[in-house]
Parts: structure tokens; C-alpha cells; sequence
């Protein structure tokens, strides 16, 4: 969310959840957002969730620059990509289901992690193998804008690369990755420029 925010230049007043101090569990959060989960945008008064849902919703309330392409077939490339990591991949492994498998299952540090490489080599094996097979990427996810693909899979990445996982394989993505990282709205929203971060 915050890189959408970023490219289409909206100001915006960050609030920090901390996820270790299981913040985003408390009553007040819970109480705008019932999931308990980030991230949550706040637009006159409006509590707004789940980041693909808020991309989409910021794409139609300030169409410019556009996240979403104008023809129905594109939308629905860029919709699938998007789908494939936040619905596919994410999933199965964000903190609460990565704690969930070391308090229910006694899984140690290396079998989280072998858990996690497992469904990031799954899925984005098939979402580079459907890039690939659909030909529609250039400099990015679609041709040569910025589109809520590309807003979805950076953060994959930077992920993917914090647990150690083998990305080599994913030409197509990586290439994708870098030409991303050449725009501020990327360079500027990483984990790592966040207050919190610290």
C-alpha cells in the first residue's frame, strides 16, 4: 500500500503497528480493523482493508497515475499476478501462520524456514512460468507502466530474499524487481527507510 501511495505522490500520515508487540491485536486496531491485520488505510473517517482491495480503491478515487490497466483482459493479467502472490503465496507464510506452525507443530527455526522456501518456490515459479507463458511483461509485470502487479511482487521479493530463499530460477521476475527498484515510489517505501524499522 505504501508504494501505491508513493507512486501516485498522495500525502499521507504513516501510523506505525508493530507486529512483534503484537500491537495489531489489540482492542483499538481490532476495532478498525476486525482481521487484526495490516495494512489499514484510513480515508475520511473510513477504514479500509486488505491491500489489494485499497490499491484498487485508490486507483478509482485518483486515477492517475493508473494502477490498473484499461482493457477488461489486462485487468484481469494484472488482477491474477496479484492474486497469485496475495492470495497464493503470502498466505501460508506471514508471521501469524509461521509462529502457528512453531506453537502447534514444535517446528524449529530451520523447518519455518525450509516451510517458507518451499511455497515462495512454488509460487513464484508459476506466477514466473505464467509471465512468461502470457507475454505480456516488459520493463514491468505489463508492459512499460507501473501497475499493481509490480506494487504486489516487490515486497514478495525483498521477503523472499530476508528468509534466504534460492531466486535464481525467476528471470523474468527479477528483471521485473530491478526496473522496479530504480523508482523512487520503491526505493523510498522499502522495509528498511521505515521509522519502524529501527
Amino acid at each position: 500500500m505504501r508504494i501505491a501511495l508513493a507512486h501516485k505522490r498522495l500525502a499521507y500520515e504513516p501510523h506505525y503497528v508493530s507486529l512483534p508487540k503484537m500491537q495489531h491485536r489489540e482492542t483499538a486496531y481490532r476495532d478498525l480493523n476486525p482481521q487484526g491485520l495490516v495494512p489499514l488505510l484510513i480515508e475520511d473517517e473510513q477504514p479500509l482493508i486488505q491491500s489489494l482491495a485499497v490499491i484498487e480503491y485508490l486507483d478509482e478515487i485518483y486515477p492517475e497515475p493508473a494502477l490498473m490497466p484499461k482493457t477488461a483482459q489486462d485487468r484481469a493479467y494484472v488482477r491474477a499476478f496479484s492474486q497469485i502472490i496475495g492470495c497464493d503465496i503470502h498466505p501460508l507464510n506471514n508471521v501469524r501462520v509461521l509462529k502457528r506452525l512453531q506453537s502447534q507443530f514444535g517446528a524449529d527455526e530451520a523447518a519455518t524456514n525450509e516451510w517458507y522456501r518451499h511455497w515462495i518456490a512454488e509460487g513464484l515459479g508459476a506466477l514466473e512460468d505464467y509471465v512468461v507463458r502470457e507475454g505480456r511483461s516488459a520493463q514491468f509485470a505489463l508492459g512499460d507502466a507501473v501497475t499493481m502487479a509490480d506494487i504486489c511482487l516487490v515486497p514478495q521479493i525483498f521477503n523472499a530474499r530476508r528468509f534466504g530463499c534460492e531466486l535464481g530460477a525467476y528471470t523474468k521476475l527479477n528483471e521485473i524487481f530491478e526496473n522496479c527498484m530504480t523508482l523512487p515510489a520503491f526505493t523510498e517505501t522499502q522495509p528498511k527507510t521505515q521509522p519502524d524499522a529501527f
